[in-house]
């Protein structure tokens, strides 16, 4: 019985090979092994028409594979904001606003969570409510120092300070920037920001996509580009 059935899956493989079915399309079509089709068909010579076909689908694979990927990536950030619509239900004040901290000063980015501020309490708020509400590790945080040039002589210090603010490890610390102002500045800039600005971030769509949908859930309002 079971040779009947492999001579059938033969016989289908090779009628699909002379129509210009590709290895893999046979393979998934029939479930079988990529080599078992490999060696049924490994002699069905193609016609000009199938050949052009082959070659079309194989140009093609690429473009599918990227469309199913993207649309996979989709469903899934939008699994995350419906997990966060939920969590509105669930957690209490300090989850609330940990997300509208986000909504105002935040980088609205797909797959990371990111803020920019000189403010070190705000940071340290958004620090505290990703540890608390969302369980991220010292060493998924990370930081940059973004300076001016009246800062360079004191940048391991400012480096310092915002480790220090934010309770992370040497190694959350990324390379700092720094911002050389014209000479129109020059006096204007001295002395503002004392510890210049910091950018933290850790990088996970399932948490900024489930802040989002937290947001939206506050909100009472869609906003497809968050999704898209």
């Amino acid at each position: 019985m079971l040779s009947v059935v492999k001579t059938e899956e033969q016989r289908l493989a090779r009628e699909l090979r002379a129509q210009g079915w590709s290895v893999k399309e046979i393979e998934r079509h029939l479930g079988v092994s990529r080599s078992s089709v490999s060696l049924w068909v490994r002699d069905v010579e193609l016609g000009p028409a199938e050949r052009k076909r082959l070659i079309a689908r194989a140009r093609l694979g690429p473009i599918v594979a990227g469309e199913r990927k993207a649309t996979q990536a989709r469903k899934n950030r939008a699994e995350h904001q419906a997990e966060g619509r939920r969590l509105v239900r669930l957690r209490d004040a300090s989850y609330a606003a940990g997300c509208m901290l986000y909504w105002a000063e935040g980088a609205k980015e797909r797959n990371s969570v990111k803020i920019v501020n000189s403010d070190p309490e705000l940071l340290r708020t958004l620090a505290t409510f990703l540890r608390q509400h969302f369980a991220v590790p010292d060493d998924s945080m990370l930081i940059r120092c973004n300076l001016f040039a009246d800062h360079l002589a004191r940048q391991h210090e400012i480096e310092r300070f915002w480790l220090a603010t934010l309770g992370l490890p040497p190694s959350s610390l990324r390379r700092s920037m720094v911002n050389v102002y014209s000479k129109y500045s020059l006096k204007k800039r001295t002395g503002k920001l004392p510890y210049g600005t910091c950018e933290l971030r850790v990088h996970s769509t399932r948490i900024v996509q489930t802040i989002y949908g937290s947001i939206q859930e506050y909100g009472g309002f869609e906003r497809a580009a968050w999704l898209d």
